[in-house]
């Protein structure tokens, strides 16, 4: 089985020597036996023939996924002894830095934090196969598998070319396909006319800030929302542009950037399907309105914007951009940034808290770092009622101090928001 990799793909695999994962980390309450979380290893694998994929780069340097059941490897398990509760932190950030070996594979590995009472279940895949979506279902699939053997966690239809993605009749569109062409040949230009500096800004050391919002702020938060029907997500949004503004003031862009899930517009993307492609909206206060007024008007902006986006056209016009990668990936390491952070929300994940011998109890909401431009970013996520914060950073963008500040204002921004 083999596919070559989508653009957006492409870009975060980069040449294939750096690491841009993808990861999830859990905290178990209870015990299970060690082989069961290799068989639900091996029948996540079976399930996902990509989870066994290697990186084959052909005669012209294009980049191919690779299932070849005669070289395919099991997903390795490092082992850890438990001394504190904070010892997954450590591991998540260790791990974001880690490359995977692409021409053996797999793409997927665990970190397994051992203690007698509690432990904590790390998953780290390569992002170029794996969204935020993706990795909760394969989460989701691995815990049932290690309280029950015999759960039936069904088999993948993978997508093996943009056919399965993009309707034949779209594909088979002459004025689609036209305009496809000629938007890939745009942004090739446009990416060629840009200036970029010479030199990347040093990173230094990278960070993560994780914390729970408090019951009442999390109710508080919800009930802002049921009043004023704007969604938690951008809620979240202005407030934390404002948090930006208040700390950083010069360095403030107004400008946040949120991840669109484009399973909501392409139905022939399964649930099941492990795949990494999302497209962006971007969002800025209007510092003139108060905040409840500006929520709704971002509110109404991201409708807008979402109800314009053409998700098969879109993903045609990226597979008629291979030629730019080179150019796109030297904007995003040395072109100046414009957004003050990008901000993913999960949403509620509906997964099962209980499993016989075991008790998941808390999600941390998981986190990326790539080597393309700034790193500044926050992914949320809500389980058992509680919503969880990672915060991502680098020194070299936005100093540990500041991070914290602006950490503390969002609760104090969340804490003061008034309904009329």
């Amino acid at each position: 089985m083999k596919r070559k990799l989508f653009f957006l793909e492409r870009v975060i695999y980069g040449n294939g020597t750096t690491a841009f994962n993808a990861i999830v980390p859990v905290k178990i309450r209870g015990t299970f036996p060690a082989e069961n979380l290799s068989f639900a290893l091996k029948s996540l694998q079976e399930k996902h023939p990509f989870l066994k994929a290697f990186v084959e780069v052909d005669k012209i340097g294009m980049p191919w996924f690779v299932v070849d059941e005669s070289k395919a490897n099991e997903i390795p398990v490092r082992m850890i002894p438990r001394v504190t509760e904070r010892d997954w932190e450590a591991e998540v950030t260790r791990e974001w830095s880690v490359a995977f070996d692409v021409k053996k594979g797999p793409l997927m590995r665990v970190v397994w934090i051992r203690g007698e009472e509690y432990s904590e279940l790390i998953l780290v895949m390569h992002h170029c196969i794996c969204d935020g979506r993706s990795a909760m279902s394969i989460l989701e699939d691995m815990l049932l598998l290690l309280e029950d053997r015999d759960a039936d966690i069904g088999k993948e239809i993978p997508i093996l070319s943009i056919g399965d993605v993009v309707p034949p009749e779209v594909l088979r569109n002459t004025k689609k396909r036209i305009k496809a062409k000629i938007g890939g040949k745009i942004t090739s230009l446009v990416l060629w006319l840009i200036p970029l500096k010479k030199q990347q800004v040093e990173r230094k050391r990278d960070y993560m800030i994780n914390w729970k919002l408090d019951k009442k702020l999390s109710d508080h938060l919800s009930k802002v929302s049921k009043t004023t029907g704007t969604t938690i997500n951008t809620l979240l949004c202005k407030t934390v542009l404002a948090a930006f503004k208040e700390i950083r003031t010069a360095d403030f862009h107004n400008k946040i950037v949120c991840p669109v899930d484009i399973r909501r517009y392409i139905p022939q993307i399964r649930e099941e399907n492990i795949f990494a492609f999302v497209t962006m909206v971007n969002l800025s206060a209007d510092d003139r309105l108060d905040f409840i007024s500006d929520a709704k008007r971002m509110q109404e902006d991201i409708v807008k914007k979402t109800a314009l986006l053409k998700p098969y056209e879109m993903i045609m016009e990226m597979e008629e951009s291979h030629s730019s990668l080179t150019a796109l990936i030297n904007f995003l390491k040395y072109g100046k940034s414009s957004k003050d952070c990008l901000f993913s929300n999960l949403g509620r994940i509906d997964m099962k808290h209980e499993y016989g011998s075991f008790e998941l109890e808390t999600i941390y909401s998981p986190s990326a770092v790539g080597p393309l431009g700034k790193t500044t970013g926050f992914v949320t996520s809500t389980f058992r009622g509680q919503m969880d914060f990672t915060f991502i950073g680098s020194e070299g963008f936005l100093p540990y101090e500041e991070a914290l500040a602006i950490k503390d204002m969002i609760e104090d921004i969340i804490n003061a928001i008034e309904i009329a």
